[in-house]
């Protein structure tokens, strides 16, 4: 059944009802003071349309719904129900100003062969980085044996 809208006169209010097409014409009691109210056009209007199998909002301006949110494009690929304007991956954290010199403080220790992990296994400076991105335990020690970018160091 369609919905319609009516104004009430005497209490100057606008309601709408659920109706049949054959009784639209047909006045209504008002809700508020139960006086015949009138039919009139509709005072607001809302509607979607499917293009490009899309929701598009009416009346059109150019963009797409996606879950209910706007988007300026349509999804083309990736994960079902993800967008790319939406879900935006959050960016790497990037390294403070302490953590780069933490970091370079221990790739000289690393330099020089104190640098080992958990394991005592020996960290190279071009592990380091890798290392304290993973969170493994570094601490400075003597390794256990010596790592193949030592041995050359060290003949």
């Amino acid at each position: 059944m369609p919905l319609y809208e009516y104004y009430c006169q005497p209490c100057h209010g606008v309601f709408e009802e659920l109706r049949p097409m054959r009784e639209a014409g047909e006045a209504v009691p008002c809700p508020e003071c139960y006086e015949d109210a009138d039919r009139i056009m509709p005072t607001s209007f809302a509607a979607f349309t499917f293009r490009d199998g899309y929701p598009r909002k009416i009346p059109d301006d150019g963009t797409y719904w996606h879950l209910g949110q706007k988007v300026s494009k349509r999804v083309t690929g990736g994960r079902p129900n993800e967008h790319p304007e939406i879900n935006k991956p959050k960016p790497k954290p990037r390294l403070t100003r302490g953590e780069r010199a933490a970091l370079n403080d221990m790739r000289e220790v690393a330099a020089k062969g104190d640098l080992v992990d958990l394991y005592n296994n020996p960290i190279s400076p071009r592990e380091v980085k890798q290392a304290y991105d993973r969170r493994d335990v570094i601490k400075k020690g003597v390794p256990a044996r010596i790592h193949k970018d030592m041995k050359k160091k060290f003949r």
